[in-house]
């Protein structure tokens, strides 16, 4: 996924508004338990980006839970409307994680490679070929 101008998305009421202005990390399907209890299905779609190269309009609410690596994740969303927005992890402190499905053009997301597949599902489907 390359944004040669600013990638925009927020939640489902509008709320909350983001805009992307620099460069993409890699993008991905997630598996693990917490992503198929936020998504709330087999697993988030989310791509990884500076959070300097992030502006944020709206205030989310958030919450905070140990992921099984030790690290603090903050999950940001929408207070009216309930979509999750963005992920913040203590590990990464500079990056934000931020949820496919909440861009204006979701269709140009293209994930490069499945984490946590070893708790996946057996209805959630994501191409076997894709790199873990």
């Amino acid at each position: 996924m390359s944004n040669q101008k600013p990638l925009t998305g927020g939640c489902a009421c509008r709320q909350i508004r983001y805009a992307v202005n620099g460069k993409i990390g890699f993008s991905f399907h997630c598996q693990c338990r917490d992503c198929q209890y936020l998504s709330g299905t087999g697993h988030a779609s989310a791509f990884i980006c500076a959070r300097v190269d992030v502006t944020l309009e709206g205030a989310p609410n958030r919450y905070n839970r140990t992921a099984p690596s030790g690290n603090t994740v903050e999950s940001a969303f929408c207070g009216d409307c309930g979509s999750p927005v963005f992920n913040l992890n203590s590990g990464f402190e500079d990056k934000i994680f931020i949820h496919a499905g909440t861009l204006d053009e979701p269709v140009h997301f293209s994930p490069t490679t499945v984490v946590h597949r070893e708790d996946g599902l057996p209805w959630d489907l994501i191409d076997p070929e894709q790199p873990r």
